[in-house]
């Protein structure tokens, strides 16, 4: 790893009670097809305003860095836009972690089913994630009752969303 290394964001929540069962860290990434827009056939996304935002690039090390000093935040969620559409900055926060040692949960917020994503990249991101890892899938589909994820501890909107606990 460089010490140079950048990531590009929207924004960032150093102290997040919302997006995860413990006190978390969420970065916002910047890219997305908004594929739930496309399906659903209507401009529904809650994410447009974000798409609006000026992204920022943040060196890695020194968000790290904060975030390992940080005595509050347990976890890392990376989501909206879509995480998975800037997969090499999602690499590399999860390499940085392991370098630090950092066994903090580590969590992805995607639009995406399951089964789009090749299993080798869950596969080589579970391998650099040292500790619990976990994504929720599955894109937002409008008029449903949300429902508690067990394994997020929050609400989803949609039914066909779902946390798995990867590793």
């Amino acid at each position: 790893m460089n010490r140079n290394d950048a990531i590009e964001l929207k924004g960032i929540i150093w102290e997040d009670f919302v997006n995860y069962k413990k006190p978390c860290m969420t970065l916002m990434f910047p890219k997305c097809s908004f594929k739930c827009d496309k399906e659903n056939g209507v401009q529904l996304c809650q994410n447009w305003g974000l798409a609006a935002t000026p992204s920022q690039t943040v060196q890695i090390e020194s968000l790290i860095k904060r975030y390992m000093e940080n005595p509050i935040t347990e976890a890392i969620v990376l989501q909206g836009l879509e995480p998975l559409d800037s997969l090499l900055d999602v690499y590399t926060v999860a390499a940085y972690l392991n370098i630090c040692g950092c066994r903090d949960d580590f969590i992805i917020y995607t639009g995406y089913n399951k089964s789009e994503i090749p299993s080798q990249a869950i596969q080589d991101l579970a391998y650099l994630i040292p500790g619990h890892f976990i994504i929720k899938w599955g894109r937002y589909i409008p008029n449903q009752e949300p429902h508690l994820d067990s394994v997020l501890g929050v609400k989803l909107a949609s039914d066909n969303q779902y946390g798995e606990l990867i590793k």
